[in-house]
């Protein structure tokens, strides 16, 4: 099946140049533990997504102190795993503390191996460095690749598009490159330090899979009263995007991320302008952004611990 290429209610894409087929939308594992979600329903909504096309599912080590890995390996226990491309995340800057989470991933997940790791919350500058240091955590991932533990390693964030260039750059040096970047893709993206003109264009110039993620941003950008859910999935769709990553916490939702992919149309360049155009605006200053404008969403600077220890040589250098 091609890329675009429908089957049923799913629409699937090549995965950059893995050669891998995803689903378009994408099963968000953060949404899997929140308060009104249970374990039966969070179970409930893994197959009802698998039944109704949805191949691929993300997760995160840190996601409710791993209850979300654990729900989605119950829930894939349960299923055809072979119909699913699984996705986590590690946060872990160093070897030993990536291989440790990654170990955990792969028990709390229930599996031999993971599709795709991805190193979460590149926020900072100074994280590429560490990832690629000898001891970094992308070592880790290269040995546990070889391992056979993990197919592809990719990066996330949502803070600059200009850090994600830096990522890419620093690991071009070291004559690595990425199989996936994940990214928040959305209606206000467009109008403040925009991920979709800064980075999406040096992303597909490499043929790296683009995921997006906060297409709504937990409901936050339509707090704007600018803008449907539809819309705001139908754009991040229209975008070159491989999968659009969305939460979904009841079945309801899940029928609406399904209908946003069976009523999807490539969008003209007017259409894409008459929708931003409703959200320049809102969209300015980076208010209904919060990830971008603010701490609140970086999990590992509020546990500065994920990371694990600075590389030793620049411990040294401090005691020189």
């Amino acid at each position: 099946m091609t890329a675009n290429q429908s089957n049923s209610e799913m629409l699937y894409r090549e995965l950059g140049k893995t050669g891998e087929r995803v689903s378009a939308i994408g099963l968000g594992g953060w949404h899997l533990s929140l308060k009104a979600v249970d374990e039966p329903l969070a179970l409930r909504i893994v197959h009802a997504a698998i039944d109704r096309g949805i191949t691929f599912m993300d997760n995160s080590w840190d996601y409710f102190g791993g209850e979300s890995e654990i729900r989605m390996g119950k829930a894939l226990k349960q299923a055809d795993r072979d119909r699913v491309f699984l996705m986590t995340k590690i946060d872990g800057r160093s070897k030993q503390e990536a291989t440790r989470q990654l170990d955990e991933s792969l028990k709390r997940l229930q599996v031999d191996h993971i599709d795709l790791v991805q190193h979460h919350e590149i926020l900072r500058f100074e994280d590429p460095n560490r990832i690629f240091e000898e001891e970094g955590a992308n070592a880790a991932l290269v040995a546990a690749k070889q391992a056979g533990k993990l197919r592809y390693i990719g990066f996330t964030g949502h803070k600059d598009p200009q850090i994600h260039l830096h990522m890419v750059e620093v690991a071009e040096r070291q004559g690595f490159q990425f199989d996936t970047v994940q990214m928040p893709l959305n209606v206000m993206d467009a109008h403040y330090r925009s991920f979709a003109k800064l980075a999406v264009p040096e992303l597909v110039k490499r043929n790296i899979g683009i995921l997006g993620m906060k297409s709504m941003a937990n409901g936050i950008l339509l707090r704007s009263n600018t803008v449907t859910p539809i819309e705001c999935l139908h754009y991040a769709l229209n975008l070159p995007t491989s999968v659009v990553i969305t939460g979904i916490d009841s079945l309801e939702i899940l029928d609406q991320a399904i209908e946003a992919v069976r009523s999807f149309q490539p969008m003209s360049s007017e259409q894409v302008q008459t929708l931003l155009a409703k959200t320049a605006t809102a969209g300015a200053s980076g208010e209904f952004e919060p990830f971008k404008t603010s701490s609140i969403f970086d999990g590992t600077a509020q546990n500065p611990d994920w990371l694990g220890q600075e590389p030793q040589h620049i411990q040294q250098l401090m005691l020189a």
